[in-house]
């Protein structure tokens, strides 16, 4: 019973040592204002200047403060205003979660990015898209995608 109780504490702190005590993520910005949503669309009017925004763990699209339940909802917000280099419809999937960081943002203290693969037609290699949805930060276009025409066309 004793082996078994240490064997529960040791693995329990093996865990929670997985997140670490300083986030390693550059773009957090938690006084930024959300684009506006129209139509089920980030109303998004800025394009990304460092080639890192969403490709990069260090760099994810900040879209929280939101409930886990909603992500599907608010990455479809984001997605919905996008496109691909050439006007091509983007198709996506959540792949994966990873790189564990701090977080207030979280009953556990601690928060998971999510990982997207982003197509197209005619693309030769999908994208790999990361995504917090415990932080805020801008919300822009990223290098090699466009945003929709009738989006920076509205007043």
């Amino acid at each position: 019973m004793l082996k078994r109780i240490l064997f529960i504490l040791i693995t329990g702190l093996g865990i929670t040592s997985c997140i670490s005590t300083k986030s390693t993520i550059k773009n957090i910005d938690n006084t930024t204002i959300k684009p506006v949503i129209k139509d089920d669309t980030y109303q998004i009017k800025e394009y990304a200047s460092d080639k890192k925004y969403g490709y990069d763990s260090d760099y994810p699209i900040n879209i929280g403060f939101i409930m886990e339940i909603n992500e599907e909802k608010f990455i479809n917000y984001y997605f919905n205003a996008l496109e691909g280099p050439n006007g091509e419809t983007l198709t996506y999937k959540k792949t994966e979660s990873c790189c564990p960081f701090p977080t207030a943002n979280n009953k556990i203290g601690g928060g998971l990015l999510s990982v997207y693969e982003v197509t197209w037609a005619g693309q030769s290699k999908p994208l790999k898209m990361y995504f917090n949805i415990f932080e805020r930060g801008k919300i822009m276009c990223p290098n090699g995608l466009t945003i929709k025409k009738s989006i920076l066309n509205r007043p």
